[in-house]
């Protein structure tokens, strides 16, 4: 199997999938294919619980974008590498650590909950794993990512930082002055766009003056670029690491995950923009699917292995989802906790 990505040049480079799958290694490929079926179950059975009036607010879903930021973490360090995403951000609370109870739970509005209730869907965090938040304004997270690579520099920790972008947010000014920002002080700063081809419902080509955007653009801040098929888990951790390793020697990368939503913007969108021809072609080409045949052909894997796997992985679901409901309300003195520096 080979798969194609566009390289720091701009030019197009086939994967061996063979070669890639080899480097990985079981171990570490197996344990990333169960934590792309944590984040897949994780936001089934949140939308389920969100139709059912159990969670109230926003909730983003990140069903068919499982690959890109998997093959990512799997290179990273939390101890010195900062991640920072858009409101989008239940996958990289999955991916850095968080228990699953506790970010159900702050779905769920419960004192339990990873920020104790107060942030919802949107608001994800972390200090001890250097996860920098989710962020509910488009484009809000990327100076927050600039600042994360300029403390790495400063102190001299060797850590990158990896922010995480839709396609809707790189038309944003925060965008053009992080990027300009990173490039002129070599910054160790990754920024990568999930192109899921639709901001809310205003389709990538109607929003962006160009459509390989990465490409496009890196060169105007003289950075480097790559663009990779964001529904193949090997192109998504190749491409990582070629990235991190040249934002580790001071150089700023920009870089395009071209990939698919399944579901709406939101729980509440129905997506009556985009045709079911168009959405059952890319789920056609589902990440998850692709790395399970893919591992049961390599012998990797075998049925049962991964039935118990995912028999596993929605026990641990379920369970959150029960803990989240057994949990109580924030009390009424949490309105003036964590107001102020304690």
């Amino acid at each position: 199997m080979t798969s194609t990505a566009q390289t720091a040049s701009g030019a197009k480079a086939v994967i061996d999938t063979n070669a890639v799958r080899a480097e990985i290694g079981k171990d570490r490929l197996l344990k990333m294919y169960r934590q792309m079926l944590l984040i897949r179950f994780f936001e089934e059975r949140a939308s389920e619980c969100y139709q059912q009036r159990k969670i109230a607010g926003f909730l983003h879903a990140y069903i068919g974008q499982e690959a890109v930021q998997t093959g990512f973490y799997d290179h990273l360090d939390p101890k010195r590498d900062a991640t920072v995403t858009s409101y989008r951000c239940h996958a990289l609370g999955l991916l850095c650590g968080l228990d699953p109870k506790e970010l159900m739970a702050e779905l769920f509005g419960k004192v339990t909950g990873n920020v104790r209730g107060k942030g919802g869907s949107m608001h994800f965090f972390s200090k001890e794993r250097n996860m920098l938040g989710g962020h509910g304004i488009v484009g809000g997270q990327i100076p927050v990512g600039t600042g994360a690579a300029f403390s790495a520099k400063y102190k001299k920790t060797g850590g990158v930082s990896v922010t995480y972008l839709g396609d809707g947010a790189s038309p944003q000014g925060t965008f053009h002055e992080s990027l300009n920002m990173a490039s002129l002080w070599n910054l160790p700063a990754i920024y990568v766009i999930e192109n899921n081809m639709y901001g809310m419902g205003t389709a990538c080509t109607r929003a962006s003056s160009v459509q390989d955007i990465a490409a496009a653009k890196a060169p105007g801040y003289n950075m480097a670029s790559f663009t990779f098929d964001g529904l193949d888990l090997y192109a998504s951790w190749k491409t990582a690491q070629q990235a991190i390793a040249l934002a580790r020697s001071g150089k700023p990368v920009l870089i395009e995950a071209k990939t698919y939503r399944y579901r709406g913007h939101s729980v509440s969108d129905a997506a009556t923009y985009r045709s079911a021809e168009e959405v059952d072609r890319y789920k056609a080409l589902d990440p998850i699917e692709r790395i399970k045949v893919d591992l049961l052909a390599a012998g990797w894997l075998t049925e049962a292995g991964e039935e118990q796997a995912r028999e596993q992985v929605l026990a641990q679901i379920m369970e959150a989802v029960k803990f989240s409901e057994e949990s109580p309300e924030p009390p009424l003195t949490e309105l003036t906790r964590h107001v102020y520096a304690e």
